[in-house]
């Protein structure tokens, strides 16, 4: 899903084409795109575009006459821009499940999902926010009622910068891990929004994933961690997983993965020794992947 950067980016490229010029139309190839009828998407033509900007992880076009026309990407959802006058802005989605939604509304409020910008608040204010609610460091990170824009990759490659276990609880956090966490997320979400941006000077970013070679950990399971070598882990649940280096962030210990653990019962190694004795490099546990 494309999170924080990838969004930054996302708008940048499409305002520099689109702001100031008039929506001529919005033509709809699957009506479970449209996640409003009234005002019904048809409004939305002919309006000038005042503005494009990020809210969360969500696209917001504001037009004339006090409309915004809202697009969340989700998982799959990618643009595409065919390159002719005036030009036309294509929103696909490469998944049999279609989650990706436009919505056109009058207002912003039932958007808005009140979690701070990482890139614009003190170091105070993220730790309020961290400490709200008692949860685990990865929970935190991607509840978009605590903070905006982050998700399950830039939340990965955030906690390895910090050197952070994903499971840690937020309430049992000391100052100084607060204060690492604090500047990795800013750190990381900077660097990475600048790398892309870069990229975009030269096309617009069609190619926006969640997976990508230079990331640390995230997606890179049995990979050697870039810092140590040690064989970055997961925890697999549902659709998305927490990828993570034993050995920089958990202190040797393994978190518990479900999947495997269900498999392995009381043979679940618990150290980085154990896993490398029953399993070595480049051999996956039977059934995992």
């Amino acid at each position: 899903m494309p999170e924080l950067p990838d969004v930054t980016v996302y708008v940048e490229s499409i305002a520099a084409r689109v702001a100031g010029q008039p929506l001529q139309g919005v033509r709809v190839a699957s009506p479970f795109v449209v996640r409003t009828f009234d005002p019904p998407l048809s409004a939305a033509s002919g309006r000038r575009v005042l503005e494009v900007r990020r809210l969360g992880k969500r696209i917001v076009f504001v037009l004339e006459g006090g409309l915004f026309l809202v697009i969340h990407l989700m998982i799959a959802g990618r643009f595409k821009w065919l390159d002719f006058p005036p030009g036309t802005l294509v929103l696909t989605e490469a998944a049999t499940k279609k989650r990706a939604s436009i919505h056109l509304a009058r207002a912003l409020d039932e958007f808005q999902r009140g979690g701070i910008e990482p890139l614009m608040c003190t170091l105070d204010e993220f730790e309020a926010a961290l400490r709200r609610e008692n949860h685990t460091l990865k929970r935190s990170l991607t509840d978009p009622r605590l903070f905006s824009g982050i998700g399950n990759a830039y939340s990965d490659e955030i906690l390895h910068r910090a050197k952070l276990s994903p499971a840690l609880l937020t309430q049992k956090m000391s100052r100084d891990e607060v204060r690492a966490l604090f500047q990795a997320t800013r750190t990381v979400l900077t660097e990475w929004t600048e790398r892309l941006r870069q990229e975009a000077r030269e096309k617009f970013p069609e190619k926006v994933t969640a997976f990508r070679d230079d990331f640390a950990v995230h997606g890179k399971y049995k990979q050697p961690c870039p810092v140590c070598g040690t064989a970055v882990q997961r925890i697999a649940y549902a659709d998305n997983e927490t990828n993570y280096c034993p050995r920089c962030q958990t202190g040797g210990k393994l978190l518990s993965d479900r999947s495997l653990a269900r498999l392995l019962h009381e043979d679940w190694p618990r150290t980085i020794e154990e896993l490398e004795e029953r399993f070595p490099a480049g051999k996956p546990a039977a059934g995992s992947s």
